[in-house]
């Protein structure tokens, strides 16, 4: 379920109190916009990125700001944002950029403008019938028996796990070899290219185990399961000693948590009420999946679905912007 964003209600309630004892507080500029200069928005290379991102950019340009979108690396993206040349990334996710988020905030060259709302799950996941092949499933442990199950005559004896691009991360290799795992690890080129070729699998019928993330629509639409490896913790990814193998990192599943938006340290200042706004956006794993729908099995384009859950949905987003501007007083 979709995580709620504490409201920014106690702000507006400060700033009427300060109104009413004669100590407005007035920000440094209470005009909306704060400047001309264009918000850039990154987009990255999957559907519910850049229609939550899309989202967000349309409401801010009806507030009246000046947006632009720049296409980027999921990782790369960190070291624009901490520069300046970029300004918002919308969906950082726990389960792969946790540490570059968390270095971009620490280094004081960026800020956490907060969740989302959706919650995070990136893991190894497979269509329901591999069971009938791989009845040990869906513990992670079967795989070790039935690994040529999944095997392509490129990795034969060892089965294929089909991952994320390169540049999403993951740990996968780590993982496979922290396990001893009898797999190679073939990463699909792009993200359009693993959903392709995971769904043209479960239409054959064939098996394939693969990196499938929630929010989006192909786990809402067939049945499978994700393989329930060793739960994750910190210690995990840190400490070699903890979990299964006592030699190994990275011998667990991978994290699950939050998505959030991150953003040039000089915005907040620049543009302060379109960034309270950014704080306030807040949809459900459901909505976002559903929308991300529309792009990945009708083919829409994600900007016109972007700009008509807009259209239909002011009053939500409506409240994103009232309480933004009373936290800011514009």
């Amino acid at each position: 379920m979709g995580e709620t964003k504490p409201r920014t209600a106690w702000k507006a309630l400060a700033v009427g109190l300060a109104a009413a004892t004669g100590l407005a507080m007035a920000p440094a500029n209470a005009e909306v916009p704060e400047s001309k200069d264009p918000l850039t928005f990154t987009l990255n290379d999957w559907g519910t990125q850049k229609i939550n991102t899309y989202i967000m950019g349309t409401v801010l340009e009806k507030m009246g700001y000046n947006v632009e979108y720049q296409s980027a690396d999921y990782i790369a993206q960190f070291q624009g944002i901490k520069s300046g040349d970029l300004t918002v990334a919308m969906e950082i996710w726990e389960t792969t950029a946790k540490e570059n988020f968390e270095e971009a905030v620490g280094s004081g060259k960026a800020v956490d403008l907060g969740s989302i709302g959706v919650r995070a799950i990136e893991e190894w996941w497979y269509p329901s019938y591999v069971e009938e092949k791989c009845p040990g499933l869906p513990d992670w442990k079967a795989l070790r028996d039935c690994a040529k199950v999944f095997a392509t005559p490129q990795t034969y004896p060892k089965g294929r796990y089909l991952g994320g691009p390169v540049t999403w991360e993951g740990r996968d290799p780590e993982r496979v070899e922290a396990l001893d795992l009898p797999f190679e690890v073939v990463h699909a080129g792009t993200n359009a290219a693993l959903q392709a070729e995971i769904k043209s699998a479960i239409q054959r019928k064939k098996p394939i185990i693969a990196w499938v993330y929630q929010p989006h629509w192909l786990p809402a639409k067939f049945d499978g399961k994700w393989i329930e490896f060793p739960e994750y913790t910190e210690a995990c990814y840190n400490d070699p000693e903890w979990g299964p193998n006592p030699n190994k990192k990275y011998d667990c599943g991978k994290p699950r948590g939050w998505i959030k938006a991150i953003g040039w340290a000089g915005g907040a200042d620049k543009w302060p009420t379109a960034y309270e706004a950014i704080k306030n956006f807040n949809l459900s794993t459901e909505e976002v999946g559903s929308l991300a729908g529309e792009v990945g099995l009708k083919g829409r384009d994600a900007k016109a679905v972007a700009k008509e859950w807009v259209a239909n949905n002011e009053d939500v987003w409506s409240e994103w912007v009232a309480d933004a501007k009373a936290a800011t007083g514009s």
